[in-house]
């Protein structure tokens, strides 16, 4: 088993998870990941290298993400094959015995992302609780998996998985977040582990940063609402023209969203979902999407508007719900 700490400027709390996991899990590796401290907290790192763990460094803070990928390249140098590797955060939030817990659940499922997932009871700042919250429920609305929390940093997976993992976008606190979002596509099952919620002093030593970090977190859902509101103010645009000068929706609707969809396709592919494979295939499998939700479009609109709806609202009730069938089409099948 590995464990893999990553820390940016910590405290003796970092010092004593190192000594407790030594004491309570002997057999384990314990990498401990220095992502950029300042000189004055070299004394913890110092001192965790003395309990028994492995101080990578990093010379600038490059973030999380880049801290965990710098301890799964060297477990891959290792040449460690079907062993568990659990991350933990520093400031004393995990527990020994659930570090163990999710560990074993990885051995039971190894081609699973096991997740320690805090029930968020008692005494939690009120900040990680609405974070969580707001994260997986729009992780749930865009994928349509539930997932309770999406911010844990205790994880656990097999060492099979490095080479995924590895290939994942994003070097601070979106990487974790990214890995929940691609984890389906790859063909791993998401299993969360019930453990218990620690919050030491109103969560001070967290060095996330709400709106920077929150940004990035939320970023392939930002730019995908972006290329979609373009596509749908295109999209409307010549809905409304056509509409005056044909008089015809149905014709209306399906040039519309012939001149939209092709902005979209290229946008979704450029600047959301960066697929690894063909354009050109990824291309006909979006018109394909494109030409479903097109009869959809059509089908939803004009019930609407024959139940009495004006055209603008039910323009945009349509495209709200189809936005959500669309993301997750595409997030999965489409560009990959």
């Amino acid at each position: 088993m590995y464990l893999i700490i990553p820390s940016y400027e910590p405290d003796q709390r970092l010092c004593d998870l190192v000594k407790a996991c030594r004491k309570e899990l002997p057999d384990a590796q314990l990498i401990v990941v220095n992502d950029g401290s300042k000189p004055n907290y070299q004394t913890y790192f110092e001192e965790s290298r003395l309990a028994g763990a492995i101080v990578l460094e990093h010379v600038v803070n490059k973030g999380k993400g880049a801290a965990l990928k710098t301890a799964l390249r060297f477990i891959q140098k290792d040449g460690a094959k079907g062993q568990a590797i659990v991350t933990a955060d520093s400031d004393g939030q995990h527990l020994i015995k659930d570090i163990v817990r999710v560990a074993e659940a990885s051995q039971k499922e190894p081609s699973a992302l096991i997740l320690g997932a805090r029930a968020f009871v008692g005494k939690v700042p009120a900040r990680s609780r609405f974070g969580n919250k707001v994260t997986a429920a729009l992780f749930h609305l865009i994928t349509g998996q539930k997932v309770t929390d999406t911010q844990t940093g205790l994880r656990a997976f097999s060492s099979d998985l490095i080479p995924w993992l590895l290939s994942l976008d994003g070097d601070r606190f979106e990487y974790e977040f990214n890995m929940l979002l691609e984890a389906r596509k790859a063909g791993h099952e998401i299993v969360e582990v019930p453990i218990e919620t620690v919050y030491l002093e109103e969560n001070k030593s967290s060095h996330f940063r709400p709106i920077r970090d929150s940004i990035r977190i939320y970023a392939p859902f930002i730019k995908f609402s972006g290329s979609a509101l373009t596509a749908a103010l295109i999209d409307a645009l010549a809905l409304f023209i056509l509409v005056a000068i044909t008089g015809n929706l149905l014709l209306s609707v399906v040039l519309s969203r012939l001149i939209s969809a092709s902005s979209q396709c290229l946008l979704n592919a450029k600047l959301v979902f960066h697929p690894t494979g063909s354009l050109f295939k990824a291309a006909i499998r979006y018109f394909m999407l494109a030409a479903v939700i097109l009869t959809c479009n059509y089908v939803m609109l004009k019930a609407l508007v024959g139940i009495g709806i004006g055209l603008v609202i039910a323009k945009l009730l349509t495209e709200t719900i189809l936005f959500l069938v669309s993301y997750r089409v595409q997030h999965r099948f489409v560009f990959h």
